[in-house]
């Protein structure tokens, strides 16, 4: 569980100069999404439960 909020960051495989990516804060509430092209523009939460599922289901197919 967080306990604390992480304030927006980028994957680290993310490229420097690209904006073409998301961007995540984890806080004790959840996890947040928004786009990195358009900060204002909107979020979505997720329980840690869910972001945690979503993960384990991407890193699943990277390995295929």
């Amino acid at each position: 569980m967080i306990n604390h909020d992480t304030g927006w960051f980028k994957s680290s495989r993310s490229a420097a100069n690209s904006d073409a990516c998301v961007e995540v804060r984890l806080t004790e509430r959840g996890v947040s999404v928004r786009d990195s092209k358009d900060p204002a523009g909107g979020q979505v939460r997720v329980e840690h439960a869910s972001w945690a599922r979503s993960l384990g289901e991407v890193a699943g197919r990277a390995q295929h």
